[in-house]
């Protein structure tokens, strides 16, 4: 966190509200990641502005930052349709646009969002690492309804993991399936996929598979064709939370990934993460996750990247 005078300098700032940003988050080259607007407001305005703003921009997400009471920043994301508590990538984004305009250097901050106040890190070179709230687990859903919705049969999934609702911030639908060919074979019945989001209270669906490209811990797809997002290319949130998944139902495919132990005492442990997303969409992301460990429970959840600017 910045020192007073820094947030004073933030108040001070001539911003445009016709001014809008766009970013790149989670790649570090134009044309990958997922795209995301960012506005910083130099004036109050209304959820209404802000609605229309994000549907002129035309992204699944736009950041609006603006002065907070409680901390560094308050940061509030819209779809073209609605707002939405938190965005892991237009976070990304933001953060980026604030460091690239030199109103932050490296450093820890704090951003006020509608999922809480959390943690946001900027390290050397520009990476961009936020704080994710701790993993709630929802209700297990029958795979019929889901398999319906992404005109798909059982036998894509993978069996030995459930299909679940979960949050660090955003409630998602996780499904597990076998292979990389399953996944980029679906083709989802977005109505479908609308219908069970509202019934689940969801934002959407993300589809994984622990069969990778690269050396990576899963492979993604996510749908959220409520908040008029028919698939995403970068989802920060949801691959935190699947970070989460993993660790309470694939530890053993975890164990050989990236295991630090931080106190050897304790025996607490620090895995690190990497996921594949946006590939179905040409436009291939890499998210990273750390997820700490302390006698046996999840302590913290921290989800990364880089950025760049498109325009």
């Amino acid at each position: 966190m910045k020192d007073d005078n820094t947030k004073e300098d933030f108040l001070i700032l001539k911003g445009d509200n016709s001014k809008i940003n766009r970013v790149g988050s989670f790649t570090e080259k134009i044309g990958g990641g997922n795209p995301a607007g960012v506005v910083i407001c130099d004036r109050q305005i209304s959820e209404d502005e802000m609605l229309s703003v994000a549907k002129k921009v035309g992204y699944s997400e736009t950041a609006f930052i603006s002065k907070s009471e409680v901390a560094d920043f308050k940061v509030r994301f819209f779809t073209p349709a609605d707002e939405v508590d938190l965005c892991g990538h237009a976070t990304i984004a933001a953060f980026h646009v604030l460091y690239k305009n030199h109103i932050i250097d490296e450093g820890k901050y704090t951003q006020e969002t509608k999922a809480g106040v959390l943690e946001v890190q900027v390290e050397k070179g520009g990476k961009i690492v936020m704080d994710q709230a701790l993993p709630e687990f929802y209700e297990v859903i029958d795979s019929k309804e889901i398999c319906d919705s992404l005109n798909i049969t059982s036998e894509f999934l993978y069996e030995t993991m459930p299909i679940q609702v979960l949050s660090t911030g955003i409630r998602d639908i996780f499904v597990p399936v076998k292979n990389i060919e399953c996944l980029n074979s679906i083709k989802p019945d977005f109505n479908k996929v609308s219908e069970i989001s509202k019934k689940y209270n969801v934002t959407g669906y993300h589809v994984f598979t622990i069969d990778t490209l690269e050396e990576a811990t899963a492979h993604c797809r996510n749908f959220a064709p409520l908040y008029d997002i028919p698939e995403e290319a970068a989802t920060g949130t949801s691959n935190g939370a699947l970070s989460c998944y993993l660790y309470k139902y694939a530890s053993e495919h975890l164990c050989g990934f990236q295991v630090k132990v931080i106190d050897e005492c304790r025996v607490d442990k620090q895995y690190d993460m990497k996921f594949e997303q946006g590939y179905s969409m040409d436009s291939p992301s890499e998210i990273s996750s750390k997820l700490s460990i302390r006698d046996g429970k999840i302590e913290r959840i921290q989800v990364g990247g880089f950025a760049v600017g498109i325009e």
